[in-house]
């Protein structure tokens, strides 16, 4: 990052952290990421996809592992280090970038648990993975199923009518998982296990379900195509279809009577970080924007130097520090309380992506017709931002959760009334 920082307090390990991950996201995940753009899906994780080598340096550098505790073999990076490390992966490339975090998803959240069976079964060899061998995904959409996943609050969610397509019913010491998860799932065509969200209670509706994990070369599991996309398609994504697939009783770490909080804390923390997706493309966006007004020259002189855009310019960048501020706020607060605030990461994700589409549009303006091309990579931002305001919830749906949180918590407030 070439330009200000609004923080004074970044001390030299964390500016040596963000500098050496800016360089690999410049120099290894953008130029990855755009090969894979130019891919037919399948082929973005074949075996000789050019993602397998973005991963394994990636592991190598320990950047899957940089957000775990030393203890368990992580980095052990503060929050406001893996905010900075997150928002150079997602300016170099969002799909990538979420692959990073998604593969560490499961065995991040298995820490929340407190289940050291599970944690030193799972948890520990992810860490001491260096050679990418080791991957996770998380498996909660499904082909009926995308927002009402998340629809607490509202009478459907415990309507036993209505259920999840991916089943699991105890039987002795095992739980045996039928169905399949939308094609949607990210990650899954790279993921060697999946954190997977299943029915265990028909009685309780969505709400009646369970969350466990899932080695994916278990018998019985089998996954669809990788989906194509019209954006992020540096993240391969696709279906996973579970038939008569038994996993020991002990795998199942959430259970139907906390499944509505387990849903809505990792809701909270998947929206967290999707502000600094927002932040990562936003900046992305901006600078693109910046560098072409720089260069392209129009009525005799280059488009920065025109009164009009200089306005639009310090608009753009206005909004990408305001993204930033924010964000970080929000990621410190849930990086540091158990249960996270789920209020202030819906807001978040909500603004941050809104305002990050917005910062990308006017990227594509500046461009003009150029910004429609291949040749620029503001065109791969641009379809890559499409999906901000929909993925980890529907942004009206989030702004719902969050206002129904905001109307059952908030102090009574009474109206001042000016004769």
């Amino acid at each position: 990052m070439s330009y200000f920082d609004l923080n004074l307090d970044l001390t030299e390990e964390d500016k040596a952290i963000r500098d050496a991950a800016h360089a690999f996201a410049r120099d290894v995940a953008r130029p990855i990421g755009i090969q894979l753009d130019r891919m037919t899906a399948d082929e973005t994780a074949a075996p000789k996809s050019p993602i397998w080598e973005f991963l394994r340096e990636a592991y190598r550098l320990g950047y899957h592992k940089a957000a775990f505790p030393v203890e368990f073999g992580g980095l052990g990076f503060t929050p406001l280090q893996n905010h900075l490390l997150a928002e150079e992966m997602y300016w170099g490339s969002l799909g990538l970038g979420a692959v990073m975090l998604l593969v560490a998803w499961p065995f991040a959240k298995l820490l929340h648990t407190g289940d050291e069976a599970l944690i030193k079964e799972f948890v520990v060899p992810f860490c001491a993975c260096s050679d990418a061998s080791i991957r996770g995904c998380w498996g909660i959409m499904e082909p009926d199923h995308g927002s009402d996943h998340i629809g607490q609050g509202e009478a459907f969610y415990t309507d036993p009518k209505l259920r999840g397509t991916v089943r699991a019913r105890l039987d002795g010491d095992f739980w045996v998982i039928n169905g399949e998860k939308a094609a949607w799932v990210s990650a899954s065509p790279l993921a060697t296990v999946a954190m997977l969200n299943v029915q265990t209670d028909n009685s309780m509706g969505l709400a009646g379900g369970g969350t466990c994990m899932v080695p994916l070369d278990l018998p019985g599991v089998s996954r669809g195509r990788v989906l194509e996309k019209v954006g992020q398609r540096d993240m391969p994504q696709g279906s996973l279809i579970f038939d008569d697939v038994r996993i020991p009783r002990r795998y199942m770490f959430s259970d139907a009577a906390a499944h509505a909080e387990w849903v809505a804390n990792n809701l909270a923390f998947g929206n967290t970080g999707m502000s600094v997706v927002a932040l990562g493309l936003a900046r992305a966006g901006f600078e693109e924007a910046y560098a072409y007004a720089k260069t392209r020259v129009q009525g005799g002189k280059p488009l920065a130097d025109h009164y009009a855009m200089k306005i639009r310019i310090h608009r753009m960048f206005t909004k990408v520090e305001a993204i930033r501020a924010f964000s970080r706020a929000v990621w410190n607060l849930n990086a540091a309380i158990y249960p996270p605030a789920p209020e202030y990461a819906y807001a978040a994700k909500v603004f941050c992506t809104e305002a990050a589409r917005e910062v990308v549009e006017e990227a594509v303006q500046i461009h003009g017709a150029n910004g429609l091309t291949k040749e620029y990579f503001i065109e791969k931002v641009w379809r890559d931002s499409r999906a901000l305001t929909i993925e980890d919830g529907v942004n009206d749906v989030l702004a719902r959760l969050g206002g129904q949180i905001l109307n059952e918590t908030f102090p009574r407030m009474s109206v001042t009334r000016v004769a």
